[in-house]
């Protein structure tokens, strides 16, 4: 669940946002505060970033981001986006000389449907990854099991427990679907 906060504000003054047990995200101007995730979220997160991470640190073929991290996908008014898990390849990373948050939009965002989350909440912020230019937005549905895999002006497709994540052809990398909720 999000609670909207009074003040419009931009990107950099959004840096030094911060309280206790809440994260925030950036939504045209408005900071919006968030509840902190539940062990299953934070799992289910862990089980996707270990083995990704290991795989892109191996290869050297960018960087992988914690859920913590804002990624600037919008300017006046600003917008810091933060997704569960974010890849970045290592051609974009040798340009960023910036401090705080990344600018622009990861390549990869992985978000893991909260029990708080509507599926409204969801699709909005999977329309502004990729209208960001995130060529792939993975949605982990700890509900059902499922893995969305969403790219802009394709199909969805839908990979379930059984199933290998496989359409990471930007890494070379897979993952079993089952290993996701283990």
């Amino acid at each position: 669940m999000m609670a909207v906060l009074a003040k419009r504000m931009s990107a950099e003054d959004f840096l030094l946002v911060k309280e206790e047990g809440y994260r925030f995200e950036l939504i045209r101007g408005e900071v919006i505060k968030m509840s902190a995730a539940g062990h299953q979220h934070g799992r289910i997160v862990m089980n996707i970033a270990i083995p990704l991470g290991a795989f892109v640190k191996q290869h050297k073929i960018g960087a992988i981001y914690a859920a913590e991290t804002g990624f600037v996908i919008a300017k006046d008014p600003d917008t810091v986006r933060a997704p569960d898990i974010a890849f970045v390849k290592r051609e974009r990373l040798e340009r960023v000389t910036e401090k705080g948050f990344f600018p622009g939009a990861p390549d990869i965002s992985v978000e893991v449907i909260s029990p708080g989350d509507s599926y409204i909440e969801v699709e909005e912020k999977v329309a502004m990854w990729l209208d960001a230019g995130t060529e792939l937005v993975l949605v982990v549905n700890p509900r059902n099991k499922t893995v969305n895999v969403h790219r802009k002006n394709q199909d969805i497709q839908t990979f379930k427990q059984e199933d290998k994540l496989e359409p990471l052809e930007l890494l070379g990398w897979q993952l079993a679907v089952a290993d996701i909720f283990d």
